[in-house]
């Protein structure tokens, strides 16, 4: 029992290491927002930076990189670069969402994207660590995903230089970051309640430390993760106010947490049987015309 105990808390410190590297190379990234206040520049840097902005932000990025090769080995360095582009890429947002340029509102979204994706990996290093990896970051979640991100900035980009108006609808952005908020939240609180329970692999087989979950926002909705990612997913069109984009992912996105859910639940039944099923008449699944797996009695 104690060879045991010892064995484990090796890999424990291990996996916190993880965790805290990850945290200073994603602030050690996002470092590039105080760019403006050491070149005595104005805060909107990126809006139109000129040459001796673009070099700062090349130099910046190599000192960085620098950095982290210098102070990680190789499996910690493939964490805290990705952790590090994170931040860079939450660092930019917040300069474009300084002042009043066109690019205002996608400066929201960049910081939403990438605090989005870096919390996914640094809430699983706290919550499950023995599931934690370079996928935890879910920056190559899917082909589909990566190209409905490329589809948005494509459609954003497009219509910014043919309706620029159309970008420049503030009460829309900010409903669509309220939305992106509070799915954000809402899919971090139900990581946190599930603790080690979660996954962001669908598990084939239960393990003796499986439970089923039913309180806190598992009382409000049986995927409050799902929910929270499908309203986080719209938000972030909303706030770029892509009309086709917003459409798109709307269908696209209650297709896959149906198809998800279903796949779930069957899973869920085959672990729980009757405690599931009284949970699954109890509670809905939180998504709009999504009732589940249907069982024939």
């Amino acid at each position: 029992m104690a060879a045991a105990a010892a064995a484990e808390d090796p890999r424990r410190r291990r996996l916190g290491r993880e965790a805290r590297a990850s945290l200073a190379a994603f602030l050690l990234g996002a470092s590039v927002a105080a760019l403006p206040a050491v070149l005595g520049s104005p805060a909107a840097l990126l809006a139109a930076p000129g040459l001796r902005g673009r070099l700062a932000l090349a130099l910046h990025v190599a000192g960085v990189n620098a950095a982290l090769l210098l102070l990680y080995p190789r499996p910690l360095y493939k964490i805290a670069v990705r952790a590090c582009f994170l931040g860079f890429a939450f660092g930019c947002g917040l300069l474009l969402s300084a002042g009043r340029s066109a690019w205002r509102h996608f400066g929201w979204y960049m910081c939403s994207l990438s605090l989005f994706h870096y919390s996914e990996y640094l809430v699983t290093a706290i919550n499950n660590p023995r599931s934690l990896s370079l996928d935890s970051f879910l920056l190559n979640h899917s082909f589909e995903y990566n190209l409905a991100a490329l589809s948005s900035w494509v459609e954003f980009t497009l219509e910014k230089l043919l309706f620029p108006e159309l970008k420049q609808i503030t009460w829309l952005s900010t409903v669509g970051l309220l939305m992106v908020i509070f799915g954000d939240c809402l899919r971090k609180a139900a990581m946190l309640t599930a603790g080690s329970n979660f996954n962001h692999i669908v598990q084939n087989e239960k393990s003796d430390t499986h439970t089923l979950v039913t309180s806190g926002v598992y009382g409000w909705f049986r995927h409050p993760s799902y929910v929270g990612w499908f309203y986080w997913s719209i938000g972030t069109q909303v706030l770029l106010c892509n009309p086709i984009c917003m459409v798109g992912y709307a269908l696209v996105s209650w297709r896959f947490f149906r198809e998800r859910i279903e796949e779930e639940e069957i899973t869920l039944i085959h672990f729980f049987g009757e405690e599931y099923l009284e949970y699954k008449r109890k509670v809905p699944s939180g998504l709009p015309f999504i009732k589940g797996v249907k069982v024939e009695l």
